[in-house]
C-alpha cells in the first residue's frame, strides 16, 4: 500500500496533524510525518515533494498557517495528489491561512479541506488511495455505516428524552 506523506510547517501544527495521523492509523494506511517549512526550509520541502513518489507517498498532506505556502510549494515539485490544510492561527482565526492554501493558479491543484480539517485530510487521502484498493475500500465503507449508527443512536437518546 502506498503511504501518505504529511508535512507541517510547525510543530505547533502538530495538535491538527494528530487528528490526521490518527485516523489514518485507524484505517491502517501507513504514513511519515515531517517538519518543513515553505519559507525557513525551503530546500528539504521540495526534495521531499520531488522524491515523493519514488519514495512510495500516494498522497501528501500539508498543514500550515498564515500564509500558509506550504501545500502550494509540495504541489508545485510533484505530481502527486496534495492535500491542504490551513491552520487556525492568533491573527484572523485561520481565514488568511484559508485563502492562501485555497487560491492555487491553474496547473498547481491543491485540495484544500476546512481550516484545522486533519480527519477529513486523511479521510481524502484514504479516499485517493482506494481507487486502486478494495480493502481500503471496504475499511472506509465500515467507517462510514459505524459514524451513521453513531448518529441514529444519539437521535435516538435526543428522541427519548425530549419526545415525549
Amino acid at each position: 500500500m502506498k503511504k501518505v506523506g504529511i508535512v507541517m510547517g510547525s510543530d505547533s501544527d502538530l495538535p491538527v496533524m494528530r487528528k490526521a495521523t490518527d485516523t489514518l492509523s485507524a484505517l491502517g494506511i501507513p504514513f511519515e510525518v515531517h517538519v518543513y517549512s515553505a519559507h525557513r526550509t525551503p530546500v528539504q520541502a521540495k526534495e521531499f515533494a520531488e522524491s515523493a513518489r519514488e519514495n512510495g507517498f500516494g498522497a501528501i498532506i500539508a498543514a500550515a498557517g498564515m500564509a500558509a505556502h506550504l501545500a502550494g510549494a509540495i504541489a508545485a515539485n510533484t505530481t502527486l495528489p496534495v492535500i491542504g490544510i490551513p491552520c487556525k492561527s492568533s491573527v484572523l482565526d485561520g481565514i488568511d491561512a484559508l485563502l492562501s492554501t485555497v487560491m492555487m493558479p491553474s496547473g498547481i491543484p491543491v485540495a484544500t479541506v476546512a481550516i484545522n480539517g486533519g480527519v477529513n485530510a486523511a479521510l481524502l487521502c484514504a479516499q485517493i488511495l482506494a481507487v486502486e484498493d478494495k480493502e481500503l475500500a471496504n475499511r472506509l465503507d465500515e467507517k462510514r455505516r459505524k459514524d451513521a449508527c453513531a448518529v441514529l443512536e444519539k437521535d435516538a437518546a435526543v428522541a427519548a428524552e425530549l419526545n415525549k
